[in-house]
């Protein structure tokens, strides 16, 4: 039966530039769709946030440049925690699958793996090849 499922990713940022920020979202967002086999048609709605110091781009122009345009995207920023690791940019992604809870894998990239160590992951590919679904008009 299909369910709309919350999967959780999160990464680093290098530098509060926008070149940055959308380049490491990208990693993200194609390890997400990659580690979980998502079509882009099957992404409800994706919310974004960035530490306090990540304000040069908005997280979302990752998946307007891969083509999702029919996507509804939030960005915001999360808690200043004090002690929390800054350049942090955090996704959660809403699917509409068939797959349960125990089956969705959430993705958690460079220095952000210490925020979930047991979801740490380290892709050795990043595939384009999902992008342009989510209909994008041609």
């Amino acid at each position: 039966m299909l369910q709309c499922r919350g999967i959780r990713g999160a990464t680093t940022v290098e530098a509060n530039t926008a070149e940055a920020i959308v380049s490491a979202t990208r990693e993200l967002l194609l390890a997400l769709v990659e580690a979980n086999d998502i079509e882009p048609d099957q992404i409800a709605s994706i919310i974004f946030t960035t530490t306090r110091d990540l304000n040069a781009a908005f997280p979302a122009v990752a998946a307007r440049e891969l083509g999702w345009v029919h996507v509804p995207l939030l960005c915001a920023h999360e808690m200043d925690v004090p002690g929390a690791p800054q350049g942090v940019v955090r996704v959660l992604m809403h699917v509409n699958t068939e797959k349960s809870p125990r089956e969705i894998r959430h993705v958690y990239l460079r220095g952000a793996r210490v925020l979930r160590p047991e979801f740490g992951h380290e892709p050795t590919w990043i595939s384009e090849d999902r992008r342009g679904a989510g209909g994008m008009d041609r």
